[in-house]
């Protein structure tokens, strides 16, 4: 099976398994999604949505967090995973929203990286989720289903790893096929034990051809 076919059949499976995928993280406004984006780094969107409604009750805009400390967002969010370091991202970045952008999340993307605690993937998330972005952030999801499956070749890197999604995908649905990887990565294809058994791309997938398939039974 070619690259090309590999894609097409995705495409088609989660066009029809999954035709809606966004997000799984709680947010009202731009601002809110970009916080939480940012705590959601090595964190799971489950505990996220356990802290962000008390975080954003206290400070419900950049200018209101502007003029926190991180050792009061620290209170907040210390039940996250590394909270010391997102506590002094979220204070700097909020007084960077107010300073540089009157308050509003920007959206060009070098705008975005620009501010305290975004990255590429970060800000490619927020502009995917806001802004129907053409791109592809990779997380540890994305990274392992695309290699798994066989959208990606010897990608050793992230970056490399997203260019080869936004070669492959048409361009229009990299917003929804980093959803698809994402969720399919989150409750299906499992880092330590994949349900290949629950999914519907064992025929195009290279791992299960690979590694499941030929293993013996009984």
């Amino acid at each position: 099976m070619t690259t090309k076919e590999r894609y097409r059949r995705v495409i088609e499976y989660f066009s029809v398994a999954m035709p809606t995928a966004e997000s799984e993280l709680n947010y009202r406004n731009p601002f809110e999604l970009l916080v939480a984006v940012v705590l959601s780094a090595q964190c799971t969107d489950k505990r996220v949505n356990l802290t962000t409604p008390q975080l954003f009750e206290a400070y419900p805009t950049a200018h209101d967090m502007a003029k926190a400390s991180a050792e009061e967002i620290y209170e907040i969010i210390k039940s996250i995973s590394y909270p010391n370091n997102k506590a002094k991202h979220l204070a700097a970045l909020a007084r960077q929203l107010v300073e540089r952008f009157g308050g509003e999340v920007p959206s060009d993307p070098d705008d975005l990286q620009s501010l305290q605690g975004v990255g590429r993937k970060t800000a490619n998330v927020v502009g995917a989720v806001l802004w129907g972005r053409e791109v592809m952030p990779v997380d540890t999801h994305v990274f392992r289903v695309a290699a798994r499956i066989g959208l990606s070749q010897r990608a050793k890197t992230p970056l490399a790893t997203e260019r080869q999604l936004e070669r492959g995908f048409p361009s229009e649905l990299l917003p929804i096929a980093h959803h698809w990887l994402i969720l399919h990565g989150r409750y299906t294809c499992l880092a330590r034990k994949p349900k290949c058994e629950a999914c519907g791309l064992t025929e195009v997938c290279k791992y299960y051809q690979q590694n499941i398939k030929k293993e013996p039974k009984g």
